[in-house]
């Protein structure tokens, strides 16, 4: 538990000069939508609001439960959280970070902000394979008894940066409070009026934050799930099964080519209502036979949702129609949202 003057401490210190704007994530309206402008920070990536202040969370924990063992930070990555897990732990004391990233699965320049992170705690590892294989490497390290045994003997203990770190999505839980907010204060919205939000997805950890605020009380009407080719989730949110035996498709918006997305159990067992051993059952099937189907009830729950869709050529014509109405440039996976 943080007390009121550590959780300041730890938003001073992570949202300083190194973001370009004082208001941090401006809203900013474009032909009739409002964009959530969350790459002000030190990375370019969305990633920087979590994974500023994460580090300093860790550090604050560490010091309350008296942990003096050096903390391993496993990460993978699709390409934006590399960067950003980089750069919020570099030369961070206590703390060494590994981040594995998928070969010719990132884009060319996230690859090279990983590689060429300055801090003698940081490295970037290229792995052949993709995305869902790196982050199935890392759940498996941490699941191992006997690695983690002999991590402990040496005086070291894993923690990561995904998502899979319940510390990545709380502060991802309060930008969606701050742009209702906002909207309210600048008269767009009366409050307790709902609102639509669309978010680009990928591992559903973004949007899980955005359904964590909802079910905290803020006025939601739809979750707008927006998926590129790799359309598992849009497929799962009409048809309540999630099925990844589909060959992963390279697209523009790499961050968002996924087929595992792991944040989606946390969704399961919320939904089930906490039926563990339903979960379980599902997450088995997922791995044994590729796919899985959820209840009827569980289906019902899912209303707030809507899943969608967006081809490459479709998001590249949208990039083009809002650069040439409005002299905005959007980033690829903004277009699929």
């Amino acid at each position: 538990e943080y007390h009121l003057d550590e959780l300041k401490y730890c938003i001073n210190q992570a949202y300083d000069k190194k973001f370009d704007t004082p208001t941090i994530a401006p809203l900013t309206k474009k032909m009739g939508v409002y964009f959530l402008e969350l790459y002000h920070g030190p990375t370019l990536a969305f990633k920087d609001m979590a994974l500023s202040i994460l580090p300093r969370l860790l550090k604050k924990a560490a010091q309350k439960l008296n942990l003096k063992k050096e903390i391993v930070i496993l990460t993978a990555t699709s390409g934006d959280t590399g960067k950003a897990a980089l750069e919020g732990f570099a030369g961070a004391k206590g703390t060494k970070i590994i981040v594995f990233f998928p070969l010719r699965g990132v884009s060319k320049i996230q690859e090279r902000q990983m590689l060429t992170q300055e801090g003698e705690n940081t490295f970037a590892i290229g792995i052949r394979g993709n995305f869902d294989d790196a982050q199935k490497g890392v759940k498996e390290i941490f699941e191992d008894p006997d690695f983690n045994k002999k991590m402990d003997e040496k005086n070291y203990i894993f923690s990561s940066a995904n998502s899979i770190n319940i510390g990545r999505l709380i502060p991802q839980i309060v930008y969606y409070f701050y742009a209702y907010l906002n909207l309210c204060c600048m008269g767009e919205i009366k409050a307790g009026e709902k609102i639509n939000i669309a978010v680009p997805t990928g591992n559903f950890g973004n949007i899980l934050a955005a359904y964590y605020a909802k079910e905290m009380g803020l006025p939601m009407n739809k979750l707008i799930c927006a998926s590129n080719e790799n359309k598992v989730l849009a497929d799962f949110f009409n048809s309540g099964i999630y099925d990844k035996r589909r060959e992963l498709v390279m697209t523009i918006s790499p961050s968002m080519d996924i087929l595992m997305s792991s944040n989606l159990e946390r969704l399961l067992w919320s939904i089930s209502e906490g039926e563990n051993e339903l979960v379980k059952e599902l997450m088995n099937s997922l791995g044994k036979k590729g796919l899985y189907q959820i209840n009827s009830e569980m289906k019902k729950k899912l209303k707030d949702f809507y899943g969608g869709f967006a081809p490459q050529e479709e998001s590249r014509q949208y990039i083009k129609e809002v650069f040439e109405k409005s002299k905005y440039l959007l980033d690829p996976h903004t277009a699929v949202g």
